[in-house]
């Protein structure tokens, strides 16, 4: 009974799943418009400069100097993320388009170009007694590549897509809103970096704060464009059993790779769950700035479901994979022992 309890403990949605849900519903009841959304606009473009010149201010550079002397799974978590799952988002297709509409379908191609996650993968990996060091590498040049990566991906696989803005609109946007203060952070890093790693409380707030100022101002206008009468629960349940399936092929294909390519136990859980991610934190700005507003809230309500469902599958698994560990380490001490002891008759 115990144990039943602490797996549903595990599956209850965190505070911040809590305020996404509860700020989607104040945008369903009191939806922003007219000057009041404009307002909400001009400040989530600020609040999202400030929180890319934040992440800029808090990345070390020795990570990423440190990550080029384990190139080799580095290498293959940027491959799942910005290859592997794109091409199961496309593969998927047939079968999306079957149970949900082109827009939503939109949104799960979008969270499949999106970066891996930095928090939650390298907590999950320290949990699971994986490489912790080569995690905040890999996360780290994933969120950073995806600058990048995502516009590009963006720009090659949603060519024709009526809510996607011009290439080369989406990759000045990228540039101005998302590099240029993630670059100035880095360059500020030498004077301000000491003072925001002391001050982390203030990067988590202005990271969800930006997150819920986007859910709020996209759900508004989607809600006072007709979202809950196109979205009904059969269409949520079908996305849903959709993020799980891609979430559950992803997650046997890169520690199955893993294994084939000789990692280790270690290695092989950073790969799993850096490769397996998708950053909610980096995906809800780059739609605000890839995607027309009008068709905002459908391209992020795949994101949100697939966030959710990664954070509780992953603490399952990292819980499961510290226990291997675990099991692992107490055989080998109690090997070594009588080893010893037969050496020792010998």
């Amino acid at each position: 009974m115990s144990s039943i309890l602490a797996f549903l403990r595990r599956l209850r949605p965190d505070n911040f799943t809590l305020a996404l849900l509860f700020t989607v519903a104040v945008a369903s009841l009191l939806p922003c418009t007219g000057r009041v959304a404009e307002a909400f606009s001009a400040v989530t473009a600020f609040a999202i400069g400030a929180l890319f010149f934040l992440h800029g201010a808090k990345l070390p550079r020795e990570a990423i100097v440190a990550g080029l002397t384990h190139w080799r799974l580095h290498l293959l978590v940027l491959c799942c993320t910005f290859v592997l799952f794109p091409l199961l988002g496309l593969l998927l297709k047939p079968l999306a388009l079957t149970v949900l509409t082109p827009e939503l379908y939109l949104g799960v191609l979008f969270l499949c170009m999106l970066p891996s996650t930095v928090q939650s993968s390298i907590a999950f990996t320290a949990v699971a007694r994986g490489n912790v060091a080569a995690a905040v590498c890999s996360a780290s040049a994933s969120n950073f590549l995806g600058i990048f990566a995502t516009p590009l991906l963006v720009s090659a696989l949603v060519v024709h897509g009526p809510s996607a803005k011009p290439p080369l609109d989406a990759v000045m946007s990228i540039v101005l809103q998302l590099l240029l203060p993630f670059v100035a952070g880095q360059l500020m890093r030498r004077w301000i970096g000491a003072w925001v790693d002391r001050h982390k409380p203030l990067l988590r707030f202005v990271d969800q704060g930006s997150i819920l100022l986007v859910v709020y101002t996209a759900f508004s206008q989607a809600v006072s464009e007709g979202l809950w009468h196109k979205v009904g629960v059969p269409s949520l349940l079908a996305l849903a059993l959709l993020c799980c399936l891609l979430l559950a092929v992803v997650l046997m294909l890169t520690g199955w790779i893993s294994r084939r390519l000789g990692f280790s136990k270690e290695d092989e859980v950073t790969v799993v769950f850096c490769g397996s991610k998708k950053s909610l934190a980096s995906g809800v700005p780059m739609a605000k700035v890839l995607f027309a507003t009008s068709s905002l809230g459908m391209v992020i309500l795949p994101l949100m479901l697939f966030h959710q469902i990664q954070l509780m599958v992953c603490a399952v698994l990292a819980q499961r994979f510290a226990a291997r560990a675990e099991g692992a380490r107490q055989a080998g001490a109690q090997a070594a022992p009588q080893g010893r002891a037969q050496g020792g008759l010998q």
